[in-house]
């Protein structure tokens, strides 16, 4: 597994949005790099995911090999690691359906806003929500979010705290309207 490496580690080969995690967006040693990043396996000794794609179809994601769906995506797990999990399924649909290019795009968009959020409304206590957050909503219903986020929010003249509790309650208030909780399932 030490050779494993991927062109664009942001989406997993298990489906997983790894920039949209946590340990991603950490500065320091526990910085993860994304799938099959640099260094991928100094953090990650052992994949299963890694194992089974090299014993199979050597695919780039899941959804691509001759056995998808297999027992692994078949029986989803209800819990959740450092990420979410609730849209691997869809996520994976949506990068088969609409193609790999535009499911990039799309990603991108959403890392792009997240840093937003970490560097501007972090009050280094709000990058997990921020992740689950920005993982779960539509990049549509997001796209709303922060566009009130810019025109109501960034340029007023309060304190950080203050700012930050807008900020949730606006992504709380969409994930309600949406019908999402903005939780890691344990």
């Amino acid at each position: 597994m030490k050779t494993y490496s991927r062109e664009y580690p942001l989406f997993s080969l298990c489906g997983l949005n790894c920039g949209l995690c946590p340990r991603y967006q950490t500065e320091g040693v526990s910085k993860c790099p994304g799938c099959g990043g640099a260094d991928f396996y100094q953090k990650h000794p052992s994949c299963a995911v890694i194992t089974c794609t090299l014993k199979h179809d050597r695919v780039d994601y899941c959804f691509q090999c001759s056995s998808y769906p297999c027992e692994k995506y078949r029986n989803q797990s209800d819990k959740d690691s450092f990420i979410t999990y609730r849209n691997v399924l869809a996520d994976f649909e949506k990068a088969k359906t609409e193609g790999l290019q535009l499911y990039k795009l799309e990603l991108n968009e959403k890392v792009e806003i997240l840093e937003y959020l970490i560097h501007n409304f972090n009050d280094g206590r709000r990058k997990n929500f921020y992740c689950i957050a920005v993982n779960l909503l539509s990049l549509a219903s997001l796209k709303e979010v922060f566009q009130e986020i810019q025109n109501s929010v960034s340029g007023q003249d309060i304190d950080l705290k203050s700012k930050i509790e807008q900020v949730i309650a606006l992504f709380e208030t969409k994930a309600k309207f949406d019908s999402i909780t903005l939780k890691l399932r344990n």
